[in-house]
């Protein structure tokens, strides 16, 4: 067997790659069985990413789903009261529809949930490791950030009725303009407010300057503890050297129902759709009945298979080739002196089609065949 990062995929590298992150901060193996009751799933169906489950009877006539998310498991799986924070890592495989999507997934996604009272840091360092996370697939990568109080404070600043909440949310996650400007006019906001929604749409880019430009706008209490918020998060990411990796935009919008604080999505370049979503959703935990903080993010693996690995020039550094005459014992003493060695070697008797060997070595017609 092969344990070398040579002999690995493209995205088992980087599986193994986040794991060894997430370990060396502290986080412990999550790992989670197949299946679930469905009822657990059903309940907080809206936070889920599709639309539809696979669900099948057990033997005592318990519906149970083939695992969709691993998020709501671990809440179910947490203690309230327990002392400190909670700090898991996942790799797990999913099963689901995307939204609007007939047929169903299999998602294999690693992520990290940090769970228990929170503080500043701990959001900080959940943002770090999202951060370093996409650092590990690509150079070129960015994460983009928003705060659901700070949404939710202007649309009350502006006058926006909370059943309403959704199309303007709708509008923002869409950068939609012209859909906002409807809703203003439709509703009768006044000018005042409809600017104010408006900045959630024309508003984005580096922290510092996208909060200078938002403070004085701040005036309620929930819109102005998300600025303060995002100050200390931006001084931190600045002191930590991260912060040109890091910009505002209030298009990344999650469920009200769910979310209440900092939300989060990460890019690779040449990827279209993110690879990376996360942030605070402590309102998960309160409808599960558990007071607790608890923010964390998952990785989509299935996305890395669209980028280009980095390219071998070679399949493997030696194709050894055998016969019936060969010496089984000089053939077993060449394999181990070859991977001594740290060759990545192919031992066939014929050369295969498509193969690029580094070199061949051939040990056919050495002797009689070994008993």
């Amino acid at each position: 067997m092969c344990f070398e990062e040579s002999c690995l995929r493209y995205d088992e590298r980087v599986a193994y790659a986040l794991r060894t992150l997430y370990a060396g901060f502290g986080y412990s193996r999550f790992k989670m069985g197949k299946f679930e009751e469905y009822e657990l799933y059903v309940q907080n169906k809206d936070f889920l990413s599709g639309e539809r489950m696979i669900t099948f009877t057990d033997g005592d006539g318990t519906l149970l789903a083939l695992k969709p998310d691993v998020t709501i498991s671990i809440l179910k799986n947490t203690q309230e009261g327990d002392k400190g924070l909670r700090k898991v890592y996942y790799h797990e495989n999913v099963y689901r529809t995307g939204r609007g999507e007939a047929h169903f997934r299999e998602i294999m996604q690693t992520g990290l949930e940090c769970i228990g009272p929170l503080d500043d840091y701990q959001v900080f360092e959940v943002i770090t490791l999202a951060l370093q996370s996409l650092s590990l697939i690509s150079e070129e990568y960015m994460l983009d950030l928003s705060h659901m109080g700070l949404i939710s404070g202007l649309m009350e600043q502006a006058g926006v009725a909370a059943s309403d909440y959704e199309t303007v949310l709708a509008a923002v996650r869409e950068k939609n303009p012209t859909a906002l400007s409807e809703f203003c006019r439709d509703s009768g906001l006044p000018e005042e407010g409809c600017r104010l929604l408006r900045v959630l749409v024309d508003t984005y880019g580096s922290m510092e300057p996208v909060l200078d430009r938002l403070e004085p706008l701040c005036t309620a209490t929930q819109s102005r503890a998300a600025i303060h918020e995002l100050r200390v998060m931006e001084r931190l990411l600045t002191a930590a050297g991260l912060s040109a990796r890091v910009q505002l935009d209030f298009s990344v919008v999650n469920d009200m129902g769910y979310y209440n604080g900092i939300v989060f999505q990460g890019f690779i370049n040449g990827l279209c759709d993110r690879v990376l979503s996360g942030g605070r959703y402590d309102r998960l935990a309160e409808k599960m009945g558990k007071r607790l903080g608890a923010i964390g993010f998952a990785l989509s693996l299935n996305e890395l298979e669209r980028l280009s690995s980095p390219s071998q020039e070679y399949d493997v550094d030696v194709l050894l080739l055998y016969d019936e005459e060969t010496k089984l014992a000089e053939l077993s003493e060449t394999v181990l002196r070859l991977r001594a060695e740290g060759k990545k070697l192919l031992v066939q008797c014929d050369r295969p089609e498509r193969l690029y060997p580094r070199e061949v070595m051939d040990l056919r017609g050495l002797g009689e065949r070994s008993k």
